[in-house]
Parts: C-alpha cells; sequence; structure tokens
C-alpha cells in the first residue's frame, strides 16, 4: 500500500509539471499585443492552468501523506479538469478551423476578409462596444511605426512579409488602388468604391485603417495563428494528463486493494 500511495504522489508530482506549459501558454498568449487587446482566451488558459496545478498538488500530498479523503478529491477533480480541458481543445481547434489570407498581385503580404472566420470570432470583433476599446488598444501600439522605420522605398514594402495585423491595420487594401508615400501613408485611390474599407482609410496616424474590416480580419488572423499554436500545447498536456489519470487511478485501486486484503489477512489471523 506505501508503495501505490508513492506512486500515486509521483505521478501527481508529473502532473503539476504538466500544469506549466498550461499556464505558459496562457501567460505567453497574455504577452501577444493582439491578445492583450482582446483578453478572450489568456485568462481560462491561465486560470484552468493553476487549478490543474492546485489538484495535482493535493493528489501529491495525498499520496505521500496517505489521505485518502484527498486521493479521493484528486480523482474526481483531475478527471473533470481533464474534460474541460479537452472541451477547451475542440472548441479553439473549432473556432480557427476556418480563415487564411488572400494574395494579390505583386504583393509579398496576403490580404485579409472578416467573412473567412467563423462567426463566433467575428461576434468579438463586430460590435462597436468591443472594437472601439480594441481599436484603442491596437492604436496605441508600435506596430504601424515600425513599418515606416523599416521600408522606405514602395517595392521593398510591397515585398514585405507583412503580419496579418499590419498588413490589415497599417494600409488601405491593395485593391482600392492608392498610391504608396510610406507604409502608413497613401494618396490617390483609383477605386474608392472597390470596398467599404477603402473609404475607411485615413493617413492619421492615429486613425490608419484601424476602422476597417481588414483590420478586424488581420487581428483574428493573427488570433488563429496563436491560438493554434496554443492549443497544441493544450493537446499534448491533455495526452499527458490522460495517462498520468489512468495510472493514479491503477494505483489508487491497487492501493485500495491491499488496504483490503491486510485488513483480511489481520482478521483470519486474530481468528
Amino acid at each position: 500500500m506505501a508503495l501505490s500511495n508513492n506512486v500515486i504522489g509521483c505521478i501527481n508530482f508529473v502532473a503539476m509539471l504538466l500544469s506549466i506549459p498550461v499556464i505558459g501558454a496562457g501567460i505567453w498568449l497574455a504577452m501577444e499585443t493582439d491578445n492583450s487587446c482582446v483578453k478572450i482566451l489568456q485568462w481560462p488558459v491561465i486560470i484552468l492552468g493553476v487549478v490543474i496545478l492546485v489538484v495535482a498538488l493535493a493528489g501529491f500530498i495525498g499520496g505521500f501523506w496517505r489521505i485518502p479523503a484527498l486521493l479521493i478529491f484528486y480523482l474526481i477533480a483531475m478527471l473533470i479538469l481533464i474534460v474541460l480541458l479537452a472541451c477547451l481543445v475542440v472548441f479553439i481547434y473549432m473556432v480557427t478551423i476556418r480563415g487564411s489570407g488572400h494574395m494579390e498581385p505583386s504583393r509579398a503580404y496576403l490580404e485579409y476578409h472578416l467573412d473567412d472566420y467563423s462567426g463566433w470570432l467575428r461576434r468579438r470583433v463586430q460590435s462597436s462596444y468591443k472594437w472601439d476599446r480594441i481599436r484603442s488598444c491596437l492604436s496605441s501600439t508600435t506596430m504601424c511605426a515600425q513599418l515606416n522605420q523599416s521600408y522606405r522605398m514602395a517595392q521593398d514594402f510591397f515585398n514585405a512579409p507583412l503580419s496579418p495585423l499590419q498588413s490589415g491595420c497599417c494600409k488601405p487594401p491593395t485593391q482600392c488602388g492608392y498610391t504608396f508615400v510610406n507604409p502608413t501613408y497613401w494618396i490617390s485611390p483609383i477605386n474608392n468604391v472597390a470596398d467599404m474599407d477603402c473609404l475607411q482609410w485615413n493617413n492619421d496616424q492615429t486613425q490608419l485603417c484601424y476602422s476597417c474590416d481588414s483590420c478586424k480580419a488581420g487581428l483574428l488572423a493573427n488570433l488563429k495563428k496563436e491560438w493554434r499554436r496554443a492549443d497544441i500545447i493544450l493537446l499534448i498536456t491533455l495526452v499527458g494528463l490522460i495517462w498520468v489519470y489512468l495510472i493514479g487511478c491503477c494505483a489508487f485501486r491497487n492501493a485500495k486493494t491491499d488496504e483490503i486484503f491486510r485488513k483480511y489477512k489481520q482478521g483470519y489471523a486474530d481468528t
């Protein structure tokens, strides 16, 4: 029984270690510009990671110090957390399954359209109340100003590997036919009605295309890329937690069987 309890303690220590990638994924998302402005996924991931850590710690203490109540709490709580983590992994995959950039002639960067993305993601940015806050956050960053320092010539800019946010928010849509002056200053559009975003463009450095649907789409494209990376981390952690949980269940069952057998032997000897 002592051996089984020690095994339970050891595997719960592994579960504690597995909580670190979950917490780390949440912190990484919180540090990214787009996620820090939207604030959708990072806190649920961080909170889930912290709860996994606490539950695993309870199982670790219950295993080494042989506290059955903590072990039972661990087995029930960890099962619930595994289900929640599995739901989160599937949810992230489903809301990021749609959406990709579109190539334009003579451009290395891609253009992004809001309608390409899932309805759930679109609803996070379409309401004016939500977008006003996000737009204010994005415009306070230096992502567009950095382009002016990096690219002086039009052809250099057209060949630049812009991020989705930079492509959608820092310049007008290519199909509008604006003439390049610098990365954040464009004049003389050829087709102002090609896209409603053509009318939204403003050379004011605090406005640019932050009100454009292309900016919203660029934000969602960035979120998709980062969420997919986080989802891979969560999936690997989920698989690890499932294995740890199954081993823990077997060890706990063996410990209970050994205890019952020991009591039976003791009772038999007393008779």
